[in-house]
């Protein structure tokens, strides 16, 4: 009864803290969902692509028409004009609408060279003409302006002559989650240099972690005379990808895990890591596959090296596809009372989505530990030497 009692106060802690977590992403897609009565159907639903997608700004939350968001640095070099940078706050006006700035604008969330009609003075002087009495009608028109010279203007998607190095809202996230590691990970490396005493604190919680990385993971798969040298790379891996799957589960926060372009870059470390430290017993069972006739070596030959790429590709996918498609669910089920305008449904939809961010939990556990365990299985297939 007493772990009972004493665990009771912890439970209802977390839960109210996912229960504010699914309030929070309640409000904002009610935000995204809920801007104007003009409003298509199919508004009604990008909100959750626009959610998960890569952005020039930290959008936090949106009260009413005011926008809250922190603006990130754009860093442009023109091949013409040289370096550019500025915040991405540049890019919009007082009302939040989109504007050219520097010769550049952001259409479909990409940045693209503004064409002419698009100044950065074209966007304002529209809301001092006739129609400065009626907002809506003023956005109405601007919106299919902006719809018209879209399809019209070949210059307002021109991505041609420059490179983008700008801090999206992933790069930004990028940095948060290496701040938090090295923060974490160097206080619980200065626990172990004051002793070899019980460790406390934060040195506690990781040390079982890292413990049931090396022991059940790295020996077991890659062996014990070989574990060593790969071990600060599995753990690397470990906790980033788990850091960042619990930060992208966090109200606001960016979707970096769910991002293909980061789950490519984890899966190709491990690819190289795992070629380049092949021995001759793997490239042998590639190239000259053992106990196979030799008519059909040529096929196996073919499939082996198929084998090898597919790995790079079930890492990646794997990881993407789960992180996302957990998002794209729980922000489903929360905007799904929006979209049939029923408060009703709002309610059991945000109590639901509490249940599934709890899952989602879960799923961000396994999701590193599954990319980890995948990873220390090619690693100890390269450097097996064969002899069993």
């Amino acid at each position: 009864m007493k772990i009972r009692r004493t665990n009771l106060p912890k439970l209802l802690i977390i839960s109210v803290l996912v229960s504010l977590f699914s309030i929070a992403n309640s409000n904002s897609v009610l935000a995204a969902s809920g801007s104007g009565e003009e409003g298509e159907e199919e508004s009604k639903t990008e909100f959750i692509m626009h959610h998960i997608a890569d952005d020039y700004q930290w959008h936090i939350i949106t009260i009413g028409h005011t926008h809250i968001s922190i603006p990130l640095p754009v860093i442009i070099y023109d091949y013409e004009e040289g370096l550019k940078v500025f915040m991405s706050s540049d890019f919009y006006d007082e009302h939040h609408e989109p504007i050219a700035h520097g010769g550049f604008m952001i259409d479909h969330g990409k940045i693209v060279r503004a064409g002419e009609g698009h100044g950065s003075d074209h966007h304002g002087d529209s809301h001092d003409d006739g129609h400065g009495d009626d907002h809506s009608d003023s956005a109405d028109h601007g919106a299919e302006e902006a719809h018209a010279d879209d399809h019209g203007d070949e210059h307002a998607a021109d991505t041609s002559g420059f490179l983008d190095l700008s801090i999206t809202k992933n790069v930004a996230s990028l940095f948060l989650s290496m701040v938090i590691l090295l923060a974490v990970f160097f206080a619980v490396a200065k626990g172990y240099k004051k002793g070899v005493g019980a460790p406390k604190g934060i040195q506690s919680f990781f040390e079982p972690i890292i413990v049931f990385i090396r022991d059940d993971i790295a020996k077991t798969n890659i062996g014990v005379d070989k574990y060593e040298r790969f071990m600060p790379y599995l753990l690397t891996l470990f906790f980033f990808i788990l850091f960042n799957n619990l930060l992208g589960l966090t109200p606001g926060a960016a979707n970096l895990t769910g991002n293909i372009a980061v789950t490519v870059c984890l899966a190709l470390l491990t690819f190289l890591i795992t070629n380049f430290n092949g021995g001759k017993a793997y490239w042998t069972h590639i190239f000259w596959t053992p106990g196979v006739p030799l008519p059909l070596r040529p096929i196996i030959l073919v499939v082996e090296i198929i084998g090898i790429f597919t790995k790079l590709i079930s890492l990646t996918l794997r990881l993407f596809a789960s992180i996302t498609a957990g998002h794209i669910v729980v922000l489903s089920i929360i905007g799904l009372g929006f979209i049939l305008n029923s408060i009703a449904i709002g309610v059991v939809g945000t109590l639901f989505s509490t249940v599934i961010t709890l899952i989602e939990i879960l799923v961000a556990l396994i999701q590193a530990y599954v990319f980890t365990l995948f990873s220390s299985m090619y690693i100890g297939q390269a450097v097996d030497d064969g002899h069993h």
